[in-house]
């Protein structure tokens, strides 16, 4: 095998460390980032973002529900761990092609 290629083994521990170990980084530098009045705005979207929810007419769980993809899917640490896990589910599926 050439110098340049990684084989199967290397690229799953590679992908084991970006999937486990990058989020919980990202995370911990989310927390330094991010002070307790930025965290204070972000508590007023999702709280406001859930009763929009409810006001529509959403079940208690429908609305939860959507407000943690909102969550997820609006914060630092959630946006890179969706992006790192697509990239990971990318790679598994080019490898069974």
């Amino acid at each position: 095998m050439p110098e340049n290629q990684v084989d199967a083994e290397q690229m799953k521990e590679i992908f084991k460390v970006i999937k486990e170990d990058v989020p919980e980084l990202l995370d911990r530098i989310t927390k330094i980032l991010y002070n307790s009045a930025e965290a204070e705005k972000f508590g007023v979207s999702v709280a406001t973002f859930y009763k929009a929810l409810k006001d529509a007419g959403m079940t208690n769980e429908q609305a939860f529900e959507l407000t943690r993809k909102f969550m997820d899917n609006t914060s630092l640490g959630g946006m890179l761990k969706n992006m790192v896990g697509g990239a990971a589910q990318g790679a598994a599926s080019a490898r069974k092609e």
